[in-house]
């Protein structure tokens, strides 16, 4: 077996590594939300963001893997070393992978990119010198640690502010929900669809191109939730009526026993006279009682089975949007470990003279990897974002994708890298700050907080502990 088959192997095996632990970890960016909320079952979230983790790491991960084939560190700093160089991208791939695979094991939800862009800083700066790394992309990276958290979780409040504004203290919040749920639908997918465009799918096409794309999706989709709301799902009477419990219909009915109970009592009282009669006031009064608390408890037994009808449709945005979510999620950050494999095989065959083409099977590669990481381990991240943070509805949990999803993609517009994880993350927290700080979990994020801040320099140390590793092996 000819070197650099062999360099090829082991790139491939650390790369697939790399991406069964990104799935384990970062795929919570897109489903945590919907199973803390209940709109999506753990099974059901694991087969969706398998589905569309897989199609957005095969069809577009391509797009996004030159920023750590070449932006962090400078390549030609190592033309004359390339085994060095091959060396040190694989040690950054088995770091990746060994630092994701505790963080999973620890339940925290970790940035991956930051990650990698520790394994690959640490290496560059320790073999090739501190010129080799490219620090102006590392500091704007560095600036997402807080840009990312606190972006999330103000646009995160006041959208789930608002919605408790206009719809949930509505005197009939179902009523609201069906005036404002097209709207709502529409902008929505305004937004994903223009984040998608922008890191996915044409993100070399022309603003105003995809903004016509972008418009004429939201507005069918609009039009869809307006019959949807009005004449199929969410037919008001009908559905209220339908979802009222058997609690309710008995506490109806005993009203209206209490209510011919109270009106026998009155005209046995009017034909009484003396102490019978005064007793008899006071059974009234007692009647009047029960039918007042019968009564309350009856109203907010409906309203509250409407509030039961107006997260469900939220819990369908939801689960639109975490599919969308995922999609966008397995086509970026299977490019942290494509990335790092891409530059080891153009290395490798600039080496030995062949022409530098990178095999598409290998997104194929990572896209498996990133299924089979969630399909193992990702539950545990998962339930950290969607349980041990701050409890979630799912009104709520949309609130925290949407606005994560509207920050990655004014980001992605003005060519600021942010943390996926980082920005969701920060939209739960904002989500749980709208119901006061004793709803949040704040020790839950004291360890998410701390990980954060080491994960960087743990990627540096353990990158460069197996980059001399590899040295001596191979």
């Amino acid at each position: 077996m000819t070197a650099d088959l062999i360099y090829i192997i082991i790139a491939l095996v650390f790369g697939f590594y790399a991406a069964w632990n990104i799935g384990a970890n970062d795929v919570a960016n897109a489903m945590g939300t919907s199973v803390g909320s209940k709109a999506l079952s753990l099974r059901e979230a694991v087969i969706l963001a398998a589905i569309f983790e897989f199609l957005g790491a095969v069809f577009f991960g391509s797009n996004v893997s030159e920023t750590l084939e070449k932006n962090i560190v400078n390549p030609d700093v190592f033309v004359y070393h390339p085994f060095i160089f091959i060396n040190g991208m694989l040690a950054s791939l088995l770091a990746t992978g060994l630092w994701l695979q505790f963080a999973s094991y620890c339940g925290l939800p970790v940035s991956t990119t930051h990650t990698i862009v520790g394994a690959i800083v640490g290496f560059g700066a320790v073999v090739g010198g501190i010129d080799a790394v490219q620090w102006e992309n590392v500091f704007q990276i560095a600036v997402s640690w807080v840009a990312s958290p606190i972006l999330g979780a103000f646009t995160s409040y006041i959208v789930f502010t608002m919605l408790r504004q206009y719809i949930f203290y509505d005197p009939h919040p179902l009523e609201a929900s069906k005036k404002f749920f097209p709207y709502i639908a529409a902008v929505v997918v305004l937004v994903l669809s223009l984040t998608m465009m922008y890191r996915v799918i044409l993100p070399d096409t022309a603003f105003i191109i995809k903004c016509c794309i972008a418009i004429t999706i939201a507005v069918i989709t609009g039009i869809c939730a307006h019959y949807a709301v009005h004449y199929k799902t969410f037919s008001s009477a009908k559905a209220v009526a339908n979802a009222l419990p058997m609690a309710h219909t008995h506490d109806t009915h005993l009203l209206t026993e209490v209510d011919k109970a109270k009106k026998h009592l009155l005209r046995v009282q009017n034909s009484l006279e003396g102490e019978l009669k005064f007793q008899l006031s006071d059974i009234v009064q007692d009647m009047d009682t029960l039918s007042y608390s019968l009564k309350k408890h009856t109203d907010t037994e409906e309203k509250h089975t409407e509030f039961f009808w107006v997260e469900k449709m939220f819990g369908l945005l939801q689960i639109s949007s975490a599919c969308l979510m995922a999609f966008a999620h397995g086509s970026n950050d299977v490019s942290n470990a494509i990335g790092p494999m891409a530059a080891i095989v153009s290395t490798i065959q600039r080496h030995f003279g062949h022409e530098s083409i990178f095999p598409s099977w290998a997104l194929v590669l990572g896209g498996v990897g990133i299924v089979i990481g969630l399909a193992t381990w990702g539950w545990r991240v998962i339930e950290t974002i969607g349980k041990r943070i701050t409890e979630l509805t799912p009104s709520r949990g949309f609130a925290a994708e949407f606005g994560a999803a509207l920050i990655i993609l004014l980001a992605s517009r003005f060519g600021f890298p942010i943390s996926t994880t980082h920005t969701i993350v920060g939209s739960v927290i904002g989500v749980g700050l709208a119901g006061g700080i004793a709803s949040l979990n704040l020790r839950t994020l004291r360890d998410i907080v701390l990980s954060w801040f080491i994960t960087i320099p743990a990627g540096a140390i353990l990158s460069i502990f197996c980059f001399y590793v590899l040295e001596a092996l191979i």
